[in-house]
């Protein structure tokens, strides 16, 4: 297993909007960590190394939070759960992190991503995700950063399904249908003109009677 990203958080005690918003003055994020034993922390982290971790690891890569409590240095495995932002500034509002134990499978939505370019293209066939993450079964240190679907033997009307996907070593994708996840569909038909003229007249006439 390679090495985990590191990244260094402390203990916050205070809590609250307040807190919160004291917090992000002083270039703090505001977060929490928790479990799936129940276990929470409040937590800060500095914006700008946070920044570089949220780029480095995503949503789908193990990182370990290093922090120092009762003077001891302690560490613990999580993935970045959900990330809530301000609307228009780059700033981070607050960060939840969900622990991991590294030697169990977890279940994480990974974002669906094509390669090639389908046969159907050159006659107008258009890609459609039919899903657009997939909610993939792995050990964390083998959550892959997005499912590769090649798309290259597509004709129009094709569809690519669950069962046709090569997924990484050790996921897999429960499911009870062999859904679609990537199809080729035909181009937009434009409007005939006939019909769209027919039906401004008729618009036209209803907005007549109607005065």
């Amino acid at each position: 297993m390679s090495e985990l990203y590191n990244l260094k958080v402390e203990v916050r005690t205070e809590t609250g909007k307040s807190a919160a918003r004291k917090l992000r003055r002083t270039d703090y994020v505001p977060g929490v960590y928790y479990n799936a034993q129940g276990d929470t922390m409040p937590l800060k982290i500095r914006n700008g190394p946070f920044y570089k971790a949220w780029n480095q690891v995503g949503f789908t890569n193990v990182v370990e939070l290093e922090y120092t409590q009762a003077g001891e240095t302690q560490k613990k495995p999580c993935l970045i759960w959900s990330i809530d932002r301000h609307p228009y500034k780059k700033i981070y509002m607050h960060v939840d992190f969900y622990g991991v134990d590294l030697t169990k499978e977890v279940t994480v939505a990974v974002p669906v991503e094509v390669t090639g370019t389908p046969k159907g293209a050159e006659d107008g066939g258009i890609i459609r995700f039919f899903r657009e993450t997939l909610d993939l079964t792995c050990l964390p240190a083998n959550i892959p950063s997005q499912v590769n679907v090649n798309v290259s033997k597509l004709e129009i009307g094709d569809n690519i399904y669950i069962e046709d996907l090569k997924l990484p070593a050790g996921a897999k994708v429960t499911f009870e249908e062999n859904f679609a996840v990537v199809g080729l569909v035909p181009p937009m038909q434009e409007e005939e003109p006939e019909r769209a003229e027919e039906e401004e007249e008729e618009t036209a006439e209803e907005e007549k009677h109607a005065e």
